[in-house]
């Protein structure tokens, strides 16, 4: 799906992609390599300092999901991996609203989390070696998909894929695109 995406915003030209919740920077990376000109954002200064370690040829800043720092329709695509499960629905319409707010017309998102009957789940994982604890908000993908499509972007299409054997959560990904028409906030 990545390298799918990646040839999607590539071939659209549009401008960059913001990977959004990047983390320590691995999936930028992966973009970069796959020929597309990434950036990364994350929440967490650590996990900047670890990207800019790791990767230091790529742009990492520091910046919320929620008032995103970045020009309106300045981005030719957005990569939200694993990023947006972790936070409140109350947040996601504005979320996505600024995820329309920057893109491009024509412009590209790929979604993906962790789906499933709306509710919290707070699991313990390791992250780099760490144990973690970590909220995850969990939504059915027809309402995700609502969020979207009420933000303004068009969703063109999306893929659940249950838990594999031994697993407890299914995840999603939603492919959407900022029509020519989309609001402007």
């Amino acid at each position: 799906m990545l390298a799918a995406f990646a040839e999607t915003v590539r071939t659209a030209a549009l401008g960059p992609v913001a990977d959004l919740g990047c983390g320590p920077g691995k999936v930028t990376a992966h973009l970069a390599d796959l020929g597309v000109p990434a950036l990364g954002l994350d929440l967490s200064p650590r996990m900047i300092g670890l990207a800019r370690a790791a990767h230091p040829r790529l742009p990492f800043a520091v910046g919320s999901m929620t008032a995103l720092p970045l020009a309106d329709r300045s981005l030719g695509g957005i990569l939200a991996y694993y990023s947006t499960h972790h936070t409140p629905p109350d947040y996601l319409p504005g979320v996505f609203a600024e995820f329309c707010r920057v893109l491009a017309p024509g412009g590209h998102l790929m979604l993906a989390g962790h789906v499933g009957e709306e509710g919290i789940r707070r699991p313990r994982q390791a992250y780099g070696g760490h144990p973690v604890s970590y909220t995850s908000h969990l939504l059915p993908p027809p309402r995700v998909a609502a969020l979207l499509r009420g933000a303004g972007l068009a969703l063109d299409t999306h893929v659940v894929d249950e838990p594999a054997e031994g697993a407890t959560r299914s995840f999603a990904t939603f492919l959407a695109h900022r029509p020519e028409a989309a609001p402007t906030a």
